[in-house]
């Protein structure tokens, strides 16, 4: 019986780092944190509290249109290189076995490094080919949610699932502004102060409302198949952050940023080792659609998708617990926006720079 809920609570603790470089795939959770193997192996059937935090970290460089990579940029070192690190705060409530409310909020730094969005990538423009970087740190978009166990996990049943509901609230600030540098004629340096690339920015600038899955199936005494997927519904279009403060015209469509949808799912196997100790391996895939499933898509985005194969390790001893994922990229997608595809040629594909693994580390203390 233990080796099992080790195995549960080392698969179900693992949240969700959603960041994909230039896809501006936000830091949250998938789901929320396990209200079930804890309960249990503690024996406290009412009142538990839980604290957590993850620290997530990724450098995206590679770029694609579609799922071709732009091999040249990396030759021509014109690449885009994002690295990003968050550390999630979280804290949950359990009023009853089945039943979890949670509160996550993330805390970021990135640092942005590019040629083109400042003298330029081309030799003519910047005959140094020199680099300069953007940078944004502060708090995240907060998520509060709740999640809902459909079978009593009082009876150990061999499989269970819960449905989860969440509302995502607009409090990381989607206008960070950075310094960019530029040639005038006489190819003298200047500075320009305007909001950095959506995929830094703190948040999206909207209130979201999210849906998840999750669930675990036993397959042997120590073998357990796990799975959730979470889709968060962003209805707003754009925010008021204007891409281009400095540009004679505003671009109708792409002016402002886009307030996108996000989705991810992961489904794979826990084996307990024994002693607390489990390893995990599974397959993911997380992005963002070039439409939204409510209310508009104007506004300048990234969609694409990525899918990954994700190992792991997870331990679990008394009131703790804690988890190693390395998802690693085995497919990159960066799929047409809508803009794009208002391209009455239908030539125009935007490109996206992708990592080639995230690491997400995740720690928890039940009270």
């Amino acid at each position: 019986m233990k080796r099992i809920l080790y195995t549960l609570a080392a698969l179900l603790f693992v949240t969700e780092s959603f960041s994909q470089g230039c896809v501006a795939v936000r830091h949250m959770s998938c789901a929320a944190t396990n209200s079930l193997s804890s309960a249990e192996y503690f024996k406290q059937k009412n009142g538990q509290w839980q604290i957590s935090t993850g620290y997530r970290y990724f450098r995206s460089f590679r770029h694609y249109k579609g799922d071709v990579e732009q091999h040249e940029r990396l030759e021509q070192n014109t690449e885009v290189i994002n690295l990003s690190h968050a550390l999630d705060l979280g804290i949950s409530y359990q009023p009853n076995a089945r039943l979890s409310f949670a509160v996550n909020l993330p805390i970021q730094y990135n640092d942005r490094s590019s040629l083109y969005e400042h003298y330029g990538n081309s030799v003519t423009a910047n005959p140094d080919q020199k680099r300069f970087h953007t940078y944004s740190k502060g708090i995240g978009d907060m998520r509060i949610s709740a999640t809902y166990w459909m079978r009593n996990p009082y009876k150990l049943p061999k499989f269970n699932f819960a449905l989860g509901a969440g509302v995502k609230l607009p409090t990381g600030n989607p206008g960070v502004t950075g310094d960019f540098h530029k040639l005038d004629k006489e190819k003298r340096d200047y500075v320009i102060n305007k909001p950095v690339d959506q995929s830094i920015q703190l948040g999206d600038g909207g209130v979201g409302y999210s849906l998840e899955l999750q669930g675990y199936g036993q397959v042997t005494k120590s073998l357990t198949a796990y799975f959730n997927g979470y889709y968060l519904f962003n209805p707003k279009e754009t925010n008021n952050v204007l891409r281009s403060p400095e540009a004679t015209t505003i671009d109708l469509v792409t002016g402002y940023f886009s307030v996108a949808d996000q989705f991810a799912g992961r489904i794979g196997l826990s084996q307990s080792l024994g002693r607390g100790l489990s390893v995990m391996l599974g397959g993911r895939v997380e992005g963002v659609p070039s439409s939204d499933v409510f209310g508009g898509s104007k506004g300048f985005r990234r969609p694409g998708y990525i899918v990954s194969v994700e190992p792991g390790v997870a331990y679990m001893k008394g009131k703790f617990s804690a988890a190693v994922t390395v998802p690693y990229a085995l497919y990159r997608n960066r799929i047409k926006s809508y803009s794009d595809k208002l391209d009455p040629l239908g030539v125009r594909h935007g490109d996206a720079a992708f990592a080639d693994y995230s690491v997400s580390v995740n720690i928890s203390r039940w009270f």
